[in-house]
């Protein structure tokens, strides 16, 4: 799985904290969808998010790339993104494989 140069992309900042709980899946969701080539998310939660990445690499397959930057109680920093591949149905595809 390729590492996120953080030199050479644009990380967009996401602080899951501020969201109500219902919200938060499907907000990060929406925000990693909207990630163009060459762009990643940090994403800073007070939990680590392991149902979250579970359900990310259901959506993403081996294209989603997960860094973790911090990983202490209450604090958790990590940086999302998606690599430049052909994603079924999403943001990069063509149509012609849904």
């Amino acid at each position: 799985m390729a590492a996120i140069d953080t030199l050479s992309i644009q990380v967009h900042p996401f602080d899951a904290r501020g969201i109500a709980k219902r919200f938060r899946h499907a907000a990060i969701f929406g925000a990693m969808d909207a990630l163009q080539p060459g762009e990643g998310m940090r994403f800073v939660n007070d939990h680590d998010p392991l149902p979250l990445i579970a359900q990310l690499r259901d959506r993403y397959g081996d294209a989603l790339v997960v860094e973790y930057r911090q990983n202490a109680p209450g604090a958790v920093v990590i940086d999302f993104g998606v690599a430049d591949v052909h994603v079924p149905g999403g943001s990069t595809c063509c149509g012609g494989c849904t």
